[in-house]
């Protein structure tokens, strides 16, 4: 990849997906196009890189067909993927054969088959399956640290030491149970509630209602952290992009914590990167 800052990357990747553009075939790498299927418990994205690892293009559509890892629809999970394979195909103005997929850590063999299944059946061959955190951490370029991803449903977490994963873990607490938890306290229908947490003007409002959501994931990630010289925590997923989350989450857990760009995206592209781990430049943490 010639880029080699992973924020940059990530803004790249931000304005294929919300542009629906891509990356001009004369300035792709040679190789062959690799496809990401990140099946979230809120949002569906696909992410294309070419032979380098360089952001191609993406695709987001909001989807409730998994719920903490496990497919709750297959039939919809398969009808969302297969649809947005024919679109970035049509912009790309060519096939994309292989996908690789991730899961929450610690998910069930069968549960992991399952999301596979669906990236198969939307007409790609599997060529990967990952867990979230490890893919998010392809794209940071981490070799040593830990990376926390904050889904929908689950809070997962990695640890690397010298590159290799040496923890992993996923507990079932993320943007979902925020979402009720402030429907609960405002009385109001999750789909308002869901509308409102992602409303930036309410923002303030909404973290002071979840706050204690967000004080159990630093516990959580506290706990998992035991035993683990780690300074530096890399948060990514949609539930992080509170502007409080980052002090907050720093304060509980007593170690610095780092929000890349487009924390919404990091897992998405990671898991386009798979055999391509080193796309970014290594950095200790």
């Amino acid at each position: 990849m010639q880029q080699t800052d992973p924020d940059a990357v990530l803004r790249d990747f931000g304005r294929l997906v919300r542009e629906r553009a891509c990356l001009p075939a004369d300035r792709r790498a040679p190789g062959p196009l690799r496809t990401g299927v990140d099946l979230g418990t809120a949002n569906i994205v696909l992410s294309v890189v070419d032979g380098a690892g360089r952001p191609v293009a993406g695709a987001s559509f909001p989807s409730t067909v998994v719920r903490d890892g496990i497919v709750v629809d297959y039939v919809g999970a398969v009808s969302v993927v297969r649809r947005l394979k024919a679109e970035l195909e049509e912009r790309l103005g060519c096939d994309l054969v292989q996908g690789a997929t991730a899961i929450p850590p610690g998910i069930l063999p069968g549960n992991a088959k399952a999301i596979a299944n669906v990236v198969e059946a939307a007409g790609f061959e599997v060529a990967d399956v990952s867990d979230e955190p490890t893919a998010a951490a392809r794209v940071l370029g981490l070799r040593d640290g830990a990376v926390v991803d904050v889904g929908g449903g689950t809070t997962g977490i990695s640890i690397l030491k010298d590159g290799q994963v040496v923890f992993t873990d996923d507990e079932a607490t993320g943007g979902t149970h925020m979402t009720l938890v402030l429907a609960g306290a405002l009385g109001i229908p999750i789909a308002e509630a869901e509308a409102r947490k992602t409303d930036p003007a309410a923002a303030d409002e909404v973290f002071a209602i979840v706050q204690p959501v967000v004080e159990k994931m630093a516990g959580i990630v506290t706990r998992c952290l035991a035993g683990h010289q780690v300074e530096t925590i890399h948060v990514v997923g949609g539930a992080c992009s509170f502007d409080r989350f980052v002090p907050l989450f720093a304060k509980r857990t007593g170690r610095v914590v780092v929000r890349p760009a487009e924390p919404l995206l990091v897992t998405p592209l990671g898991i386009a990167l798979y055999g391509n781990a080193g796309a970014l430049a290594g950095r200790a943490s």
